[in-house]
């Protein structure tokens, strides 16, 4: 099952960039033996329209097209449902063994999501109660990956 992994905004160099870089190639090694693979990251622009509801539907369409073949499709929001390590490790694994050819995972730009991208998600879903930067968001995602792909490899980084 391929996984995509597609953020409005790009991220500059520094520590959250070094950060996300060592968990996507601790993450990357592991999700190829556990049938996540491959593993396609992708950056899209701020939209530069001045209103906010247009933002977020020209930000929302660019990321429905990097998803448009996927099945589940998972958005991050601050209003979505909080799971543990071990539930999202069995979401991906569920729709891997379900059959699915891919599986996308959107974070949206400052304003949010569009409501087409909230109404085509089968997940939406929140990394916690409190508000995270954008290019932190995408480093705690990074990080859960790898710990779900630890998780359902039996590996002992998650300890819970």
């Amino acid at each position: 099952m391929r996984l995509i992994v597609a953020a409005v905004g790009r991220l500059k160099d520094g520590a959250e960039r070094e950060l996300l870089e060592r968990y996507r190639g601790r993450f990357e090694p592991l999700a190829r033996r556990l049938g996540f693979a491959p593993v396609v990251w992708h950056e899209i622009g701020e939209s530069r329209v001045s209103s906010p509801d247009k933002r977020k539907a020209q930000e929302g369409e660019a990321l429905l097209k990097l998803a448009r073949d996927a099945d589940p499709l998972i958005a991050l929001d601050e209003h979505g449902r909080m799971l543990t390590s071990a539930t999202f490790a069995q979401v991906l694994a569920r729709a891997r063994d379900d059959g699915s050819k891919a599986a996308a995972i959107l974070i949206g730009g400052p304003d949010g999501h569009a409501p087409a991208v909230l109404a085509a998600a089968k997940l939406t879903l929140s990394l916690g109660a409190i508000t995270l930067p954008h290019a932190l968001a995408r480093v705690v995602l990074a990080e859960q990956l790898y710990r779900a792909a630890t998780i359902l490899s039996g590996h002992p980084y998650h300890r819970a």
